[in-house]
């Protein structure tokens, strides 16, 4: 949907932009005045409010019409289609005062309904021509409006018809082809081009914009929905969260209690170990116990008797405070009673984790210590002091790795949630765009039928018009006045006419016309191609001479750098660079003369001559010369051509290796004389070459790779000279 919005707009921004091209500039830019106008206007409310109900739009967009009425209603109407219609002039007035305290940009023309006027008219009653105003659809607040602009204006079949009415019924009269003929005699017409329509181009506008706003309701409305699923996903995960930190405190709780109950066990069993002891102490407590009842009871019974009759007051006072002290006594003996069993308690939980866990661990400890030496301690310690913060970083790194994954998990489960709607929006999608296409189909196999029935149609209408043949120029005029019932007579008498003439041809003029026609075209089709021929003939000749010149001229520059540069690597010796040819046995040297130059098609190939024993001395072809002497000459060859055109980067290997010191000697100062221009990477095993290199690299093969280093020139001299004495 955002896809097919962002379409839309621009879609819409192309239409707007050829729409201001069509219309201009300051007419739109006044259209967007007015609308930021009536925009504060409404804003502001009261009256302002008032104006803007009172504003109802440009007269473009009150009104609408068939697509076949387009171009004669947009010749009729011209830029008064961008004007604004108005209730009154006060609209006007006040909308116009806002621009200009704006200062908005842009040209506006209003017509107020309380100041326009139109009368009835009568309109002529003939099938070739129609009101204009009958074809439009309006609001009929908007009826003075469309009939000052529309009314006095009718639709014509042709423009003769046009004509004819202009002058009888005193309208305007229009074609739907955009022709117009004025009541006044002028004729304004031409060809217009419909896919340039402002009419429906505005349409189109309109149109858009609606779907654009309808589009952005859409957006709107899944944007909210997206915002509510994305609140409950937060919701969701939140619980998500919340539950795993409870499972969490749940799982500590649940360990925490394993090793209660396993002490409580461990209690357990020390309770039942110490129980026959207390047993035996509980029976001889049992018997201590009768005997203190025994005297509890012989106590109580002088209790009961009444002492205090028998004492003073302050004797009685005395024995009030012992009371006193006798229960508080009590009551600190009871907390102290019970303080000492929780003590007990703590200390039978101490002793039994000392006896069965402490202990043990101290036994075995004693007996590892036992077992090792000191340092043998010292070593082991600080092995295990590594291995516990090797161990930490493990395990921090563990933890981290853990919440990465957590949270690349969150975003792989919402990314899923989110394709998996994509997913199902697409297959909506889908099932639509398929129950579009099975209606379109179906709407295409209407058309095509009923295109076959107009088809049939045109080829019967046709063939009606070629039987009927050639008719006279004045024939339109001749008959346009005559009724249906003279012309019935007049063709019953041509067909009459006709009968006596059964025997000739009737097409033989169309046909001598038409094949006249052909003839002259054919004619001067051919002297067009002729034309062309010649041209294209005297453009090639021209084109073969340049690229003649062109590679005679090259050939001389690279003959005569390649006798130098071989002048310079062998002092003694000359060479000649040939041009052969096919009609020629013997080998031409390119520096005679010829009175004819061949053509570049007689070419067959290049001959080099050399000789290295001096200049009187024999000259040899490439095929009686050496290794190396083939060597120096392709290097002469390469600098000669490098000399002519140069090219930025050379790459030579070993082209020193069948060279002997003093040919290598010079190659090696050729190369350093051209390296101003160019850069040169050679290889080589031998000396000469890296008397005069910039840069030096040694390759060397180790564990059956080979490895490139950069080194110096000592290193590289050395190097070599190695190389040579091994070999």
């Amino acid at each position: 949907i955002q896809q097919n919005h962002n379409m839309l707009i621009e879609e819409k921004a192309k239409k707007d932009q050829l729409l201001r091209s069509m219309v201009g500039k300051t007419i739109l830019n006044g259209r967007d005045s007015v609308r930021k106008v009536l925009q504060l206007l409404r804003e502001k409310g009261g009256r302002d409010e008032a104006v803007a109900k009172n504003y109802y739009g440009m007269l473009i967009e009150n009104f609408d019409c068939g697509k076949e009425f387009y171009t004669a209603v947009e010749m009729t109407a011209g830029n008064k289609l961008f004007h604004h219609i108005v209730e009154n002039d006060k609209v006007g007035t006040r909308i116009l005062q806002e621009m200009n305290r704006m200062k908005l940009p842009g040209e506006v023309t209003f017509m107020p309904i309380n100041r326009l006027f139109s009368k009835e008219i009568a309109y002529p009653e003939t099938q070739d021509a129609i009101p204009m105003i009958s074809r439009l659809t309006y609001e009929n607040k908007h009826e003075i409006v469309m009939r000052f602009i529309f009314g006095k204006t009718l639709i014509c079949r042709s423009l003769e018809v046009a004509t004819s009415l202009a002058r009888t019924s005193h309208l305007d009269c229009i074609t739907l082809d955009g022709d117009q003929v004025s009541h006044k005699g002028s004729l304004t017409g031409g060809y217009f081009d419909s896919r340039r329509s402002r009419l429906e181009l505005h349409k189109t506008h309109s149109s858009l914009m609606t779907e654009i706003s309808e589009q952005k309701q859409l957006l709107d409305g899944h944007h909210q929905k997206l915002n509510e699923v994305e609140s409950q996903i937060n919701q969701i995960v939140g619980e998500m969260q919340r539950a795993e930190t409870k499972n969490s405190k749940n799982k500590d709780t649940f360990d925490k209690m394993k090793t209660d109950i396993r002490l409580l066990k461990d209690e357990l069993s020390t309770i039942e170990r110490s129980r026959q002891p207390k047993e035996r102490s509980s029976v001889s407590h049992e018997s201590s116990l009768n005997s203190m009842e025994s005297l509890e009871e012989s106590l109580r019974n002088e209790l009961q008797q009444d002492l205090l009759t028998h004492l003073s007051v302050n004797d009685q006072q005395e024995v009030d405070r012992l009371n006193d002290e006798i229960r508080q006594l009590t009551t600190k003996n009871k907390e102290a009673f019970s303080r000492r069993m929780h003590l007990e308690a703590q200390k039978n939980k101490l002793e039994n984790l000392l006896n069965n866990n402490l202990c043990r661990r101290k036994d075995e400890l004693e007996a590892a210590l036992q077992e090792i030496s000191v340092e043998d301690r010292k070593q082991k310690l600080e092995s295990e002091r590594q291995e516990m913060t090797v161990i930490g970083g493990r395990i921090d790194d563990v933890n981290e790795q853990i919440k990465t994954l957590d949270e690349s998990l969150e975003s792989m489960t919402k990314k899923q949630r989110e394709l998996q709607i994509e997913l199902e929006k697409k297959k909506s999608d889908e099932r639509d765009t398929i129950e579009r296409i099975n209606e379109d189909s179906k709407d295409l196999e209407k058309m095509t039928s009923k295109q076959s029935v107009l088809s049939k149609k045109t080829e019967e209408c046709m063939r009606k018009i070629r039987e009927l043949g050639t008719l006279p120029g004045d024939a339109e005029t001749k008959y346009a006045n005559l009724g249906l019932k003279q012309l019935y007579k007049k063709l019953q008498q041509c067909n009459q006419e006709l009968q006596k003439y059964s025997h000739v041809n009737k097409k033989a003029l169309d046909q001598y016309l038409d094949f006249s026609e052909k003839k002259e075209k054919l004619l001067q089709r051919k002297a067009d191609l002729d034309a062309g021929h010649r041209s294209i003939v005297d453009l090639m000749t021209a084109l073969e001479q340049r690229k003649y010149e062109a590679i005679q001229v090259t050939f001389r520059q690279v003959s005569m750098f390649f006798g130098e540069v071989f002048k310079r690597l062998v002092p003694s010796g000359r060479a000649h660079l040939d041009m052969k040819t096919e009609d020629v046995s013997h080998h031409e040297s390119q520096s005679q003369n010829n009175s004819g130059p061949p053509t570049f098609d007689n070419f067959s190939g290049v001959s080099i001559r050399v000789s290295f024993t001096g200049v009187n001395a024999e000259m040899k072809d490439m095929q009686q010369l050496s290794g190396g002497q083939k060597s120096l000459v392709a290097l002469a060859f390469i600098f000669a051509i490098q000399k002519c055109d140069p090219a930025p980067f050379y790459l030579f290997d070993e082209i020193d290796q069948a060279l002997d010191p003093q040919h290598r000697k010079a190659v090696a100062d050729m190369i350093h004389e051209l390296c101003k221009d160019a850069q040169f990477i050679t290889t080589t095993f031998r000396p000469e070459l890296l008397e005069t290199a910039d840069k030096f690299y040694g390759v060397k093969f180790r564990n059956r790779i080979s490895h490139i280093e950069v080194v110096s020139k000592d290193e590289a001299q050395d190097f070599v000279e190695d190389d040579t004495q091994h070999v």
